[in-house]
């Protein structure tokens, strides 16, 4: 790049003058315009023939006489029309006018139309067609002064923000006047009815520091001070200022046969996606004060009070001084400020300069990058130089080279691509009254733009845009050399103001998102601080730098729109949010964790949403290692506990450490960390923990008031997926309660003495409200006692020797098939150890084998009858699935347990093991079986984390569909799903060739 200012003109005409700089020359615009080169002399010339004959025909005949004859005018007019439809559309429709700008001086005949906005008009169809016909007049007046190098840039700009102020202080007296003739105000002053009015009209942004491009919208904030008016029914005044608000922008706006005056844009209020179109005075400075933004703070940089009560905007905004300004130097905002311009530019093709289809304003190196390097620095200092707190851009710059804040040099290069970059932008513009920052993608768009520019060749237009676009880039990204990366390169990610960037629906639609419009929605609510962990300036900064990398981590999930409305549910439950969106920012791999999570795991997707603290859990250094072991989990649980002040604090602490600890042991099947079958001996090494914690606090607070029974016990068995260590995200709870004392215990020794039994029971209803009672953390777990002797028609809690008596006189076969899985878990270990004595000697009892095998294939029959199923990811209840590997496993040991006790085990597949080695379970058999349990308890477990309720591929998301095929390790999910089918068809055949036909008689001995 080369930095000598001259070569940025390299290739331009003498005639034209892209600087902006020309000089003025007193008297008519013909006397200092200068001619623009034409390439197509052919269109020129058609150009000047129709405008010939347009003022022939409306009598401009001088005009006509001098289009006829060579010369500058008609050269420049025939350039100018040629290349810009809208002025020559505006040229033929009235030649007469077209004559008489051309014979005035452009300052004296702007300032007459300035004027002229404020006459009175009869009505609001006369008021609409007067300022229309002015802003045409504006237009080709500006549009002509500005190509022909009468006027610079800076005048092109004042030229139209006076013209815009006059125009809408007119629409506002007029609405005024009606609103006083009508009775529902008495204006102070009918002659001027503004004044203290209480309507406050506040031009923002270009408009507010008198930089309006030729085709700008008015960005306006609109107030009302419901004091300051004398309003006839002070209670109707928000309705009363939010009609004739709407009523300025159609007099303004809507567009008729003469065109239309201004686009008003009123999404620069505050919160404008909850908020009427006019806010009172109070409610927005609430809002400024509570939950103003930093890129609001730059944007009220340039608010001005254009119209309306000017007294009264100036106070407003005098009032929010505190707010734009701090007093400190304020680096803290310039990252969220700076994040708005950079997710503007993670746009791939923008890391380069690019002439075709680049965007002058947005883009790399343009307008906004220099507008934003001047209100960052005025954020950062202005609250403590008050010289800084001007609004233009181009006098800024002057200020912050003559304080000290940036050298020379660059602000000589800055101001010379500001004006050469808003000289483009407005001949972009000037064409066909486009609001368009966007460069033509064809070489002969390209080209005319450069005629436009004053430039001979296309080339020497590129060469000279690039110097200005490198330059800014250079200087803009040394301001903020040390910020970090935002994390996407795919498209604009802008969420600021109200409706939807159109650029910014595209990228999110690139990265992936099926209904962008419903992120932006989002995205903006948080922006405005609906949520409680976006309402502080601090939260909305860090979520905001976390925005494109978090979207672009999610557009790559197939479910993004249901992963993000999952995140978008997390933020609107958080009670704050500073530490989580600091701790996603500083650990950027948490948010693929979270997407993981979100997009696989719905179920546990919901846990973190309710309970984010289990995030700081995939901190813990040891987060990826092995899963702790039963005395580590203990010591951990004892210690968390041991800072309880009370039994319900113990309750909801155990709660906090059992979820942060299952959703991590989730996290870790998801990411692969563990496998599946470990993760099943992790759930349940969690729960004996916490059981066995928490029946100690029961213990010992039911004493508190009920004493203890002299010399009793008790014990707690675990029986099913707890008892068999298979346990998974959403396993119940198996539990048996059984106790002993010694027969002349008659009552325990509390203040309130219960009877052993009723004593036990007691406690046994205490510990099931302690596992699975909400409380404010959620719940534990829950609990089933069902398997107790007799069921929910026996005793909630057992004495030892009835136990016993029970399971050797009246057990069915599947209450002994139960029991092969029971172990003591909690209570006394003296009667666990003789729980567990006992329970083995039931099943090292001699059986009828074939009484035994025909009770299994009968019970299997009745569980299908009642639960039957042809789903195969009903993996329990469909034939072929888990209860056929488990009955079989069971029906085995039973089978075998008098002869081989070795056998014997709690764990289905230790069991099929054991069974193959000691040869009772034949070599083809286990080849089946084996397998089949590791494929179903691997798939279970993902489920029990991904989904509630019946699982439907159709309907689940590609996340959770790929982790159950790498869970079952193959190669995707159609794979999985076949060979899932055909499993279960194996294992039922084995299931018939072991045991018997289901229903039906026992396989041949």
């Amino acid at each position: 790049m080369q930095d000598e200012a001259s070569e940025a003109g390299d290739g331009r005409t003498d005639s034209g003058a892209p600087d902006g700089m020309a000089r003025r020359v007193a008297g008519s615009l013909t006397e200092c315009l200068s001619t623009l080169p034409v390439t197509d002399a052919a269109a020129a010339e058609v150009a000047r023939s129709d405008l010939m004959a347009a003022a022939r025909t409306a009598g401009a005949d001088g005009l006509a006489d001098t289009l006829a004859q060579p010369g500058t005018l008609p050269d420049f007019l025939g350039a100018v029309l040629s290349q810009a439809p809208f002025l020559r559309d505006l040229a033929v429709l009235d030649p007469l006018r077209l004559a008489a700008i051309l014979a005035d001086d452009p300052d004296a005949r702007v300032a007459g139309l300035v004027a002229a906005a404020g006459e009175r008009q009869a009505d609001e169809a006369a008021l609409m067609r007067h300022l229309r016909r002015l802003k045409q007049d504006i237009a080709l007046t500006v549009g002509l002064a500005d190509l022909g190098g009468a006027w610079d840039v800076d005048r092109v700009t004042a030229a139209l923000s006076d013209f815009a102020d006059a125009a809408i202080s007119a629409a506002v007296n007029h609405l005024l006047r009606e609103a006083d003739r009508t009775a529902k105000l008495r204006l102070a002053n009918p002659d001027a009815p503004s004044e203290r009015s209480g309507w406050i009209l506040l031009s923002m942004g270009k408009g507010g520091a008198r930089e309006l491009n030729y085709s700008s919208d008015v960005d306006l904030i609109v107030l009302f001070d419901p004091e300051r008016p004398a309003l006839t029914d002070p209670d109707e005044a928000a309705r009363l200022f939010v009609r004739m608000t709407q009523r300025l922008v159609k007099i303004l706006q809507e567009r008729t046969p003469d065109g239309y005056v201004f686009r008003l844009d009123l999404r620069l209020r505050p919160d404008p996606g909850a908020t009427a179109v006019a806010l009172s005075v109070p409610a927005a400075l609430v809002y400024y004060e509570s939950m103003g933004q930093n890129w609001e703070r730059a944007a009220l940089i340039k608010a001005r009070a254009c119209a309306g009560d000017i007294e009264a905007g100036e106070g407003f905004l005098a009032e929010i001084a505190p707010f734009i300004w701090r007093k400190s130097f304020d680096y803290a905002a310039i990252a969220d400020v700076h994040s708005i311009k950079r997710q503007i530019h993670a746009v791939k093709g923008h890391g380069t300069i690019a002439v075709a289809g680049h965007n002058i304003k947005l883009g790399r190196g343009g307008i906004r990058e220099i507008e934003f390097f001047v209100q960052t620095q005025q954020l950062i200092a202005g609250g403590r130089e008050p010289r800084l707190r001007g609004r233009s851009t181009r006098q800024m710059l002057r200020v912050l080279h003559d304080l000290g804040w940036i050298e020379e040099r660059v602000r000589d290069q800055l101001d010379a691509a500001y004006v050469f970059l808003r000289s483009v932008e407005h001949r972009l513009q000037v064409r066909r009254d486009e609001q368009t920052h966007v460069l033509p993608a064809d070489r002969a768009g390209l080209e005319t733009i450069a005629r436009l520019m004053g430039f001979a060749d296309l080339p020497a237009f590129e060469a000279a845009l690039r110097v200005h676009l490198e330059r800014v880039q250079k200087h803009y990204a040394r301001l903020f050399e040390d910020a970090p990366a935002l994390g996407s390169d795919t498209g604009n990610l802008v969420f600021t103001g109200g409706d939807d960037d159109p650029d910014t629906l595209d990228t999110l639609s690139q990265l992936g998102f099926k209904a962008p419009q419903e992120v932006t929605r989002a995205i903006r609510a948080w922006h405005f601080g609906r949520y409680a962990a976006t309402r502080s300036t601090k939260a909305r900064e860090r979520l905001t730098e976390i925005t494109p990398a978090l979207l672009a981590t999610l557009g790559r999930l197939d479910n993004a729109d249901a992963t993000f409305a999952a995140f978008d549910r997390f933020v609107a439950q958080l009670p704050a949010g500073v530490q989580i969106f600091s701790l996603l920012r500083s650990n950027p791999g948490l948010l693929d964790l979270i997407a993981l999570v979100m997009g696989a795991a719905p179920r546990l997707a919901a846990i973190m949403t309710r309970r984010p603290r289990v995030l700081d859990a995939l901190l813990d250094p040891l987060f990826f290692g092995a899963l702790p072991k039963r005395k580590e989990l203990a010591a951990r649980l004892e210690s968390f506990l041991a800072e309880a002040r009370s039994y319900e604090e113990a309750l909801d602490r155990a709660r906090i450490f059992g979820q942060e600890q299952a959703f991590l042991i989730g996290v870790r099947v998801l990411t692969g960390t563990v496998e599946c079958g470990q993760a099943g001996a992790g759930f349940a090494t969690l729960a004996d923990a916490i059981v066995q914690r928490l029946f100690r606090c029961v213990e010992a607070e039911f004493a508190v008031r009920h004493g203890k029974v002299p010399g009793g016990a008790a014990a707690l068995l675990a029986l099913g997926k707890l008892g068999g260590r298979e346990m998974t995200a959403a396993s119940d709870l198996d539990l048996i309660l059984l106790y002993d004392h010694p027969e002349d215990a008659e009552a325990s020794d509390g203040v309130k003495p219960l009877a052993p039994s009723q004593y036990y029971a007691r406690l046994t209803q205490r510990l099931v409200a302690a596992l699975s009672a909400p409380t404010g953390e959620g719940t534990l777990y829950e609990v089933d006692f069902r398997l107790r002797p007799s069921g929910n028609a026996g005793p909630l809690a057992t004495r030892l020797d009835a136990f016993e008596s029970y399971q050797v006189k009246d057990a069915w076969t599947w209450e002994h098939m139960a029991l092969t899985r029971a172990r003591a878990i909690a209570g006394d270990p003296g009667l666990g150890e003789r729980a567990e004595a006992m329970i083995r000697a039931v099943l090292r009892k001699p059986r009828d084998r074939t009484a035994l095998f025909a009770d299994v294939a009968s019970m299997r029959g009745r569980i299908e009858r009642d639960k039957g199923t042809k789903d195969p990811f009903d993996l329990k209840q469909v034939p072929g699935g888990l209860i056929d590997v488990e009955f079989v496993a069971q029906a085995l040991m039973l089978a075998n347990g008098a002869e081989r006790d070795d056998v014997l085990s709690t764990t289905t597949e230790t069991a099929l093991a054991r069974l193959a080695e000691a040869g009772l379970l034949a070599g083809e058999e286990a080849a089946v079986l084996r397998p089949a349990i590791r494929l179903y308890q691997a798939l279970t477990q993902v489920l029990r984390l991904a989904v509630d309720g019946r699982f439907v591929p159709a309907e689940a998301p590609g996340g959770v569909l790929a982790a159950m095929a790498r869970a079952a390790e193959m190669p995707d999910f159609g794979g999985l799903e076949a060979h899932l089918v055909e499993t279960q068809r194996a294992v039922r055949e084995s299931f018939e060739r072991v045991v018997g036909m289901v229903g039906g008689a026992p396989p041949a001995p």
